[in-house]
């Protein structure tokens, strides 16, 4: 019998893309959202859990992820899963009514998404903590009293490659402060850190196949 630790992804497709909350597919299995500001690398780090090079698009133009991507994944002890790509916040250069378009989109997934189980909140290890990613986190604390087990969250740094070696611990520990939670850091050429995060997600959110 596997652990669940060491259940790993076998399959994973692309399923479908809701730019209006009308559009969102039936929610039939357990999903991990995975969320942050444009450009942070979410669907870099997506396509590394699916152990795929494109399968989740990639862009070093922020604000190119302008729907709710859904991506389907099969486990090695059968259970399946939709991991979520949700559009980037914080990019200015969009139009006011845009930006505002997307915010509610998200917050209307995140607050009301039944087969939701965690969230995975991405930041930019060379950056602090921001007000847009404080406020999702409050967004998702708010969101506990809804019909569905409590969410999880999992701050994860990503880039931390790009930050000099010698300063990787403290920038790492400032975020946990500022954050007043738990930080994974990670860096898509490490293939460790991103092992890390998947072992820590499973371990907590998925419930595993009858």
């Amino acid at each position: 019998m596997q652990t669940l630790t060491n259940r790993r992804i076998v399959d994973a497709k692309f399923v479908a893309a809701a730019a209006k909350l009308d559009q969102l597919p039936p929610p039939q299995v357990q999903e991990i959202a995975f969320a942050g500001r444009s450009n942070v690398g979410k669907s870099t780090l997506m396509n590394a859990l699916m152990g795929r090079k494109r399968l989740v698009r990639t862009s070093s133009t922020p604000g190119c992820t302008r729907t709710i991507g859904f991506f389907g994944a099969r486990l090695s002890d059968a259970t399946e899963l939709s991991l979520v790509d949700l559009p980037g916040y914080g990019y200015a250069q969009r139009s006011h009514a845009e930006r505002k378009g997307w915010a509610a989109l998200i917050e209307g997934y995140l607050t009301h998404r039944p087969s939701l189980r965690g969230v995975v909140l991405l930041v930019d290890a060379r950056r602090e903590f921001e007000v847009d990613d404080s406020q999702l986190l409050e967004l998702l604390q708010r969101s506990s009293n809804v019909n569905r087990p409590e969410l999880g969250t999992l701050l994860v740094a990503m880039k931390l490659d790009q930050v000099p070696r010698s300063r990787q611990a403290s920038r790492l520990r400032n975020l946990r402060l500022q954050a007043n939670q738990p930080v994974l850091g990670v860096s898509a050429l490490d293939q460790t850190s991103v092992d890390a995060v998947w072992q820590t997600l499973t371990r907590a959110w998925l419930t595993p196949a009858a």
